[in-house]
């Protein structure tokens, strides 16, 4: 007995015990690689040493060949895609992939709007769909998350869409992609600082220095740089996401060199969790 409670002592003063982050992969990342070669692939991840995965679908294999594809590499999803349209029509389906995989969140990762910034009424609108469905979700043991993606931070008054959004978020939280938030003019540190406990995930990549900001939500992948060598503060919102407990710190590294570039942004994601 004095055994136990001596490890779970050691538990809980430690590092290990204290590290509530886990490092995840979005499969977008590989999205070239896995037409090619998907059982290599998930391998390959295994190696770097993560297990957590956002995405899904099963690159053409059966329901039961891509579960045993996941467990032969001790692989999990943690997080599905939400669109937003189907949001509009088909919640049950959503929750149903995730129950799939025993994922926890489901992720939108786009709002249709016009050409551009999106507008406050457009946000508006996406807020309280969000609201609806996540509450729908949360039910079933699902977190809805929305991920911004730059064209959120056009000026509208005295605030923009996005801090309509963050203000108004009841039943969903975010899965806030920092290179794409900083591309919108965003400062993804103070947002994070702003809204404690609203960023359970994270979309961790960073933006080559000098790359010029978007409004629309588009740019070139290819600015996507190991983390720690660009311009976004990819340390200081690590070490706040651990203060605020969030959960998953999710590489996406959308470039031609995600083969290369996520080996090393593991590496410095885990020397930052040691500090």
């Amino acid at each position: 007995m004095k055994t136990k409670h001596l490890l779970i002592g050691l538990l809980l003063i430690s590092p290990m015990g204290l590290s509530a982050q886990e490092i995840a992969l979005q499969l977008y990342s590989l999205r070239n690689e896995m037409k090619v070669d998907p059982v290599k692939y998930h391998q390959m991840i295994a190696e770097w040493g993560i297990s957590a995965l956002e995405g899904g679908g099963g690159y053409g294999m059966s329901d039961a060949e891509y579960q045993k594809l996941l467990a032969d590499n001790n692989l999990k999803i943690v997080g599905v895609g939400a669109d937003y349209n189907r949001l509009k029509t088909d919640p049950a389906g959503i929750i149903a992939d995730a129950k799939k995989y025993g994922a926890k969140y489901a992720t939108c990762y786009w709002i249709p709007h016009a050409e551009g910034p999106i507008s406050m009424e457009e946000m508006k609108a996406a807020t309280d769909l969000f609201n609806q469905t996540g509450e729908m979700l949360a039910k079933e043991g699902i977190t809805l998350t929305y991920h911004p993606h730059g064209y959120e931070f056009s000026n509208s008054g005295s605030v923009t869409p996005m801090d309509y959004m963050l203000k108004n978020a009841n039943h969903f939280k975010f899965n806030m992609d920092v290179f794409w938030v900083k591309m919108g003019g965003g400062d993804p540190l103070d947002i994070m600082k702003a809204h404690p406990g609203k960023f359970p995930q994270l979309h961790l990549k960073d933006r080559k220095i000098g790359t010029p900001g978007s409004p629309d939500g588009r740019g070139d992948v290819e600015a996507n740089v190991v983390l720690g060598t660009g311009d976004i503060d990819i340390a200081g919102l690590i070490q706040e996401a651990k203060k605020q407990g969030t959960k998953y710190l999710v590489i996406e590294d959308e470039s031609s060199r995600s083969v290369a570039q996520i080996p090393q942004s593991v590496a410095f994601i885990r020397s930052e969790l040691k500090k």
